[in-house]
């Protein structure tokens, strides 16, 4: 078997993979969606953004440098565009920008 047909392959079954996983619900719940499902729904988006949070800061050191000045100006920054615009993708991409700019350039 030549490489390119290898790699070929390999990328068709990965791609049959992840479409199948993403399909596979809406087959399995046709007809009524399980309480739990639903409500792993509701919590889940929240736990999942606690455990960024708790990702991204566990390596802030407050006792030296910038004393994780940016960090925390960062995270405000997020939760307020949160709340005034209610866009995560927004809020994520300005704390991000934010948190690059103070890095790079106020306290670089």
């Amino acid at each position: 078997m030549s490489e390119t047909l290898r790699v070929f392959l390999m990328i068709a079954v990965v791609a049959l993979v992840t479409a199948g996983i993403r399909f596979l619900p809406f087959l399995l719940f046709r007809k009524k969606t399980p309480d739990a499902v639903l409500y792993l729904g509701q919590v889940l988006p929240y736990s999942i953004m606690a455990m960024l949070i708790v990702y991204c800061l566990k390596g802030v050191d407050f006792l030296s440098g910038t004393h994780g000045i940016p960090e925390a100006v960062s995270v405000a920054a997020v939760v307020l565009l949160h709340k005034w615009k209610h866009s995560t993708l927004l809020s994520i991409l300005g704390g991000t920008v934010l948190y690059m700019v103070l890095v790079q350039i106020v306290f670089g």
